[in-house]
């Protein structure tokens, strides 16, 4: 049975600089945006704000959904990635409270289009979404019947 991956991710933007979190992957150190998976009784965007609060200690509110991408890894695992974005008035300190993580990061859009380390090409491709005009309500995700609370 199909079952691909769903996965969030968060770009945080703060006076013309982005939150990235680096964690070392087979000996690599690699740069993403704040993003995890789908846990079970979760919603989208509750998966989101864990992920962000977990893996950067950056307790907020997402503001809009970005984009969704499907996207197969070069081992061929599929994957359904939610983006959304937060601003922030200034860049705030981190404390990483998930132990894969090394340290966070704040980097220009440049810095982070260039760099060789990326997790995968969609944090470049995120980002490029985020640099156009569109953004969509969260409640273009709304959760239907939903058992547990928000």
């Amino acid at each position: 049975m199909f079952k691909p991956h769903v996965t969030v991710a968060c770009v945080v933007h703060a006076q013309g600089k982005f939150l990235i979190v680096e964690e070392t992957v087979r000996g690599k150190a690699l740069w993403n945006q704040p993003a995890g998976h789908l846990e079970a009784n979760e919603t989208l965007v509750q998966a989101a704000e864990r992920e962000l609060y977990e893996e950067t200690g950056v307790e907020a509110r997402v503001e809009h959904f970005l984009r969704l991408h499907q996207w197969i890894a070069p081992d061929n695992t599929p994957f359904l990635r939610f983006a959304f974005t937060l601003t922030l008035p200034e860049p705030v300190a981190t404390a990483p409270q998930d132990s894969d993580i090394d340290r966070c990061l704040w980097l220009t859009a440049d810095e982070i289009l260039s760099a060789p380390n990326l997790r995968s090409p969609l944090v470049a491709e995120t980002l490029r979404c985020w640099q156009q005009p569109e953004r969509y309500p969260l409640s273009l995700l709304a959760a239907f019947h939903w058992p547990f609370p928000h």
